[in-house]
């Protein structure tokens, strides 16, 4: 069981996030008008697919990311921006199949580049509406937030809603803790006049407190208690960005126990978008703090990381694994949105520059920002990847 997850869980957490993006994206082509002959899982050379209407369904070289091909009068210019094979030729159509073309792709009533007729120019990507357009580039990003929320919303459904307790195991001698009286078995029920039911909100309440004093209501069996404590104040890395930040301690370590509460699909759809949105705000942080530097860039991980944290989450069961797929699929998704070319976001900003600009920009200028951007892209996958490898051998 633990070598057969070695092989299916990377598959399983990339492949469906990579697969529900290509398929916002083209389903949105569909919907538009837009001819998409290549619908592919990776990148480079077509390793095996199928034929299926107009569209060829494959699975390509480079397992990293995928990508939809649609008609655009640039379409032979562009041919190297992503990186498919010989059959990513002309939209004009050819009397005879290309010997590049293989006999299995090719449809002798159909458009090129599987067939010789030629593609209708109202069939373009370029001559949908603005509207249109921006739908097609977004709609990727749209079907992974919907993703991050269907699978958080499951996760709520099947398992409930789970909390630690915040019930004292026992305190430190000396700390503030201690010196007020509390002791193991104590429940915190509240903090400042706010009820708190687990230790994840006795910490959002305490670690804010580095000046003063706060307040705890405890139960002690039958017995109502309360304690002013003024927190001694430490460091504690940033549990989303790890940079250090002064944090309020007082000394309490918490019981080692878990509740999971059944939950309505109400509830687990309201309790899966808040954990989406809490998760959107959190990777916006982090890609604040790479900015600013106040996140390093060896924190990013790659493919091998992607692959590794995996396979560890199937050994740690099913409700792990799907819950790395959710953070990977939002993670993809507001990656995305980064305004660099040849990524939706930055495609999304040509879109709406030609809008203001009146006219399209030449196609000098689109293929030298594109070129620009896959640069940009390169750099980065080269960077995670040496992280990667640096992880592994240092770890």
């Amino acid at each position: 069981m633990a070598s057969l997850s070695v092989y299916i869980a990377p598959l399983l957490v990339f492949g469906l996030v990579v697969f529900v993006h290509e398929l916002g994206h083209f389903m949105a082509a569909k919907m538009t008008g837009v001819y998409a002959p290549v619908f592919s899982l990776g990148w480079g050379r077509r390793l095996f697919g199928w034929r299926r209407g107009e569209t060829d369904y494959r699975v390509s070289m480079f397992p990293l990311g995928g990508y939809v091909r649609m008609a655009s009068r640039d379409d032979e210019a562009l041919a190297g921006i992503e990186g498919a094979s010989g059959d990513r030729g002309s939209l004009d159509g050819a009397a005879q199949r290309p010997a590049e073309v293989p006999e299995g792709l090719w449809d002798p009533q159909g458009m090129a580049p599987f067939g010789p007729k030629a593609v209708p120019a109202n069939r373009w990507v370029e001559n949908k509406s603005t509207a249109a357009r921006v739908f097609i580039l977004s709609a990727g990003v749209l079907m992974n937030i919907l993703l991050t929320i269907v699978v958080s919303s499951g996760i709520y459904y099947r398992y409930g809603n789970q909390y630690l307790p915040a019930v004292i195991d026992s305190v430190v001698p000396g700390a503030p803790a201690a010196v007020a009286g509390l002791q193991a078995g104590d429940r915190i029920v509240a903090i400042n006049g706010e009820s708190v039911r687990s230790w994840d909100q006795v910490l959002d309440r305490v670690a804010p407190v580095t000046t003063g004093t706060v307040t705890l209501e405890v139960q002690r069996g039958a017995e109502a208690l309360r304690r002013e404590l003024t927190p001694q104040v430490g460091e504690s890395p940033d549990p989303v960005t790890g940079a250090p930040r002064k944090v309020g301690r007082v000394g309490i370590k918490v019981r080692d126990s878990v509740v999971r509460e059944p939950v309505a699909l109400g509830t687990a759809l309201t309790s899966g978008t808040r954990a989406t949105w809490k998760m959107a705000r959190e990777v916006v942080q982090v890609l604040g703090g790479l900015i600013s530097g106040e996140v390093s860039a060896k924190n990013l991980g790659g493919p091998i990381q992607i692959a590794r944290t995996s396979v560890q989450a199937a050994r740690n069961g099913a409700e792990t694994l799907w819950s790395l797929i959710a953070f990977l699929s939002l993670n993809i998704a507001i990656l995305n949105l980064v305004p660099i070319p040849v990524l939706d976001g930055g495609q999304i900003l040509m879109v709406l520059a030609e809008r203001v600009k009146g006219s399209e920009f030449s196609m000098r200028t689109r293929e030298a920002v594109a070129r620009v951007g896959v640069l940009a892209v390169l750099a980065l996958i080269l960077l995670v990847t040496f992280n990667d490898v640096r992880s592994f051998f240092t770890r």
